[in-house]
This record gives C-alpha cells, structure tokens and sequence, in this order.
C-alpha cells in the first residue's frame, strides 16, 4: 500500500495546506481535558492526571516500539513493511490480548508529539510503505499533533490505522483497519462484516457501531 513512487496523496496533506489539520489537532487536544475519545467515556482530564482513565495514559503518549513490521497483511506490508508505532495502555483491555504486555502492563515509554514526528520520518527514511498506528484510539489528540509537526519536514506516507473501534473525526487516518474479536455472536458478526464493514467491538466495550472507511483484506 502507497509509498512514495505512486501517485497517491494522503489525506493530510491537503489539511495540512487548508490549515485544517493544525486546528484538528487543537481540537482533539481538548478531548483530553474532559476525554470522550473512546466508547469507555471516562471523561477525566488526562492533560491532569490518569486517574480514573482505562487508558492510563495522560497528556504524552505511551509507546513501547516502533519499525518495520513485515507481519501485517500483504496489502500493509508490501515488500519493506508496514512503519508500525505500537501504542502501550490499550482502552479495550481484552483478557484475550496477544499482546498483554503493552496493551495490560502498559510496557513502554512516554513520547510526546515532537517525538512521535521523529518516529513517523524515520519510519519514512527506512522505505515502509505506510505509518501504521496500532491501537491508536486513546492517543489521537496526540498522532494529530504529530502529523503537523512532521508534515512540513516531509512526511508523505499514507497513515494506517489499526484499531478495535472507530476512530472520532478529528483523525486522519487514511485507512482504518478494524479488528473483528469476540463479539458473543461471532459468526453472525462475521459474516456481516464481510458484506457490511461494520465495526465490531469486544465483550468489554459499550456498543456497537460503524465506519465509513475500513480496509478489510
């Protein structure tokens, strides 16, 4: 998927020229004083404090690595690989999650959007043929601020994101790639998704919804 010898433009950039994005990013950064950005709806001021958050994450986001990841599916990973930032403190606390060290410990170290900027070119610098933000949900304000800061140094990759749930407006992901988990009825969930891209979210969450962009390959 999209890489700099194409002809595709991400999103972004077009925010990025109209202003848009920089006013998306003040406006996601909000949220935070009073967060909504995730169907828990703690509504804690995380620019404070991270008590009382299911993310546990506050003002900087948490992340416990990032690089070329060549297991994603073919149309992520292409032939460099997919330029994976991976989120620790994920909001939907699966007791079935793979990766239970960042998403339930929370492995990982604090970044803040400057940082994040410096991931996503390296990313870039390294040939991955797209940034894939992975459980990104609790830290858009955060990846919003990034893209802005990156943007005028450079950043051209489309950006992926791989989440449990829909994303809130302010993203601006290109492509948003649900993961289908343990809805209770799973099959009949399933077989919708293929013929409706709906958003399924797990046993922990609170509803269920949809997206109007989503790549399911």
């Amino acid at each position: 998927m999209g890489d700099g010898g194409n002809r595709f433009l991400p999103g972004y950039l077009a925010l990025a020229e109209s202003g848009v994005l920089a006013r998306r990013a003040e406006q996601a950064r909000r949220h935070l004083e009073d967060c909504d950005l995730c169907a828990r709806y703690c509504y804690v001021n995380r620019l404070k404090s991270v008590r009382g958050a299911v993310c546990r994450t506050g003002e900087r986001a948490v992340v416990h690595s990032h690089g070329p990841h060549h297991g994603e599916e073919p149309p992520l990973r292409g032939h460099r690989g997919s330029g994976t930032i991976f989120f620790s403190w994920c909001n939907l606390r699966c007791d079935f999650c793979q990766n239970w060290e960042i998403s339930r410990k929370g492995r990982g170290v604090e970044r803040d959007p400057e940082q994040l900027a410096e991931m996503m070119l390296a990313l870039q610098a390294m040939g991955c043929h797209n940034i894939n933000l992975v459980t990104p949900e609790h830290v858009a304000p955060q990846v919003v601020e990034a893209l802005a800061i990156a943007v005028p140094r450079g950043l051209r990759l489309p950006v992926v994101a791989v989440a449990g749930e829909e994303l809130r407006r302010e993203a601006v992901a290109d492509r948003v790639v649900i993961e289908v988990k343990a809805a209770p009825d799973y099959a009949e969930r399933l077989q919708e998704a293929v013929a409706q891209f709906p958003v399924l979210r797990t046993r922990n969450s609170k509803y269920v919804g949809s997206l109007q962009t989503a790549l399911l390959c």
